[in-house]
């Protein structure tokens, strides 16, 4: 079989786990995928975690936590490797994202924390990370770097899909990825995913998200509030572009009920994706759709009245939603270790074509 087996690390906004996958590919193309798995993180550990937003901390207290983070990722990986039936041999790179706690591009700043160096000593496989320093380095956003990876994914869809499509990831932050008929993308984040309605479920209902939209679905959308929340400049920004988890707040909500807040959060995200058509050069013929969002029917819900194109979940393509960005990462190490890019001027507003990640050798 061609190409080789790369593992992914993820571990995302929403600060719920560690997502680790494998896949058989090339620099350019996705041949086989492997086992996927999610080693979730402890309520303490996830607190400590989402403290850290915004580099908060003293810097001994940072340093431990990109430590057990690491540590964390190294189980992850021998888990999977135990889950494969394939030993560190096998894997010719891991690709490690680390943890976003802080995303400031337009102050040249990115920070994700976890140690590449250590990952490799761990697992004794070469390992990738740092993806996003360079592309911010040179004028672009650092995000999103999926891109390149979802126009792997669209070369292997039938033709029943047409395209232009749209594959939208609903974590923290959502994005989106447009791939037009010939290729082409544009990509930028659209504004709030889960990260709102995570943080107002966890205030009001003890629980560190609205599962299945339990909470949402009993209540009624402010539209005062709604188009308050809207009228954030971000969304008249060109793309493309990219937000910080934080840049929200449910604060924003908090003069309505638990039930009114989750419907209003809930409107929010799907109203800030359904206005990124505005910066499409073509209309969309199908939304695809990954990440935790996809999961909660109210969210699915808002989309399919919202957009005018159909609206499914990735899973009902072949695809594994809860892997994808994982995955994701393991082929942006491929590419990285080929000198290729992951960043484009389309993706990331970077002047050029960019490759990025530091390596590690174990």
């Amino acid at each position: 079989m061609p190409g080789v087996w790369a593992i992914g690390l993820m571990s995302g906004t929403s600060g719920d786990g560690v997502d680790a996958a494998l896949i058989r590919a090339d620099a350019n193309h996705i041949h086989a995928f492997g086992p996927a798995l999610e080693l979730p993180y402890d309520p303490a550990f996830r607190d400590r975690l989402k403290a850290s937003y915004g580099g908060k901390g003293p810097p001994e207290a940072i340093a431990a936590l990109a430590r057990e983070l690491t540590e964390r990722h190294a189980a992850a990986v021998h888990q999977l490797l135990d889950r494969a039936g394939m030993r560190a041999a096998d894997i010719a790179v891991v690709g490690f994202h680390g943890q976003t706690i802080h995303h400031a591009p337009h102050e040249g700043r990115t920070w994700q924390v976890g140690d590449g160096a250590l990952l490799a000593r761990l697992t004794g496989i070469t390992v990738v990370n740092d993806f996003r320093s360079a592309d911010v380095a040179a004028g672009g956003q650092g995000a999103p770097l999926v891109p390149v990876f979802h126009l792997a994914l669209a070369d292997m869809l039938p033709e029943t899909v047409k395209r232009p499509i749209a594959v939208l990831n609903i974590g923290g932050v959502a994005n989106v990825t447009w791939i037009g008929r010939d290729g082409s993308l544009l990509a930028f984040d659209t504004g709030p995913g889960n990260a709102l309605l995570d943080d107002w479920a966890q205030r009001h209902e003890g629980r560190p998200v609205d599962l299945h939209g339990a909470l949402a679905k009993q209540g009624r959308t402010d539209e005062d509030v709604l188009a308050h929340l809207l009228s954030h400049p971000f969304f008249d920004r060109p793309a493309p572009k990219s937000l910080d988890r934080n840049a929200f707040h449910s604060t924003l909500a908090d003069r309505l009920s638990p039930a009114d807040g989750a419907a209003t959060l809930v409107a929010f995200s799907a109203a800030a994706i359904a206005r990124a058509v505005d910066h499409f050069p073509e209309p969309v013929q199908n939304w695809l759709v990954c990440g935790g969002g996809r999961r909660n029917p109210v969210i699915m819900a808002a989309l399919e009245e919202r957009l005018d194109a159909p609206v499914m979940s990735v899973d009902d393509l072949g695809w594994n939603g809860d892997a994808l960005e994982a995955q994701a990462f393991a082929y942006l190490a491929l590419r990285s270790l080929a000198g290729l890019p992951i960043s484009f001027p389309t993706t990331t507003g970077v002047r050029q074509p960019m490759t990025g990640g530091r390596t590690h050798r174990s």
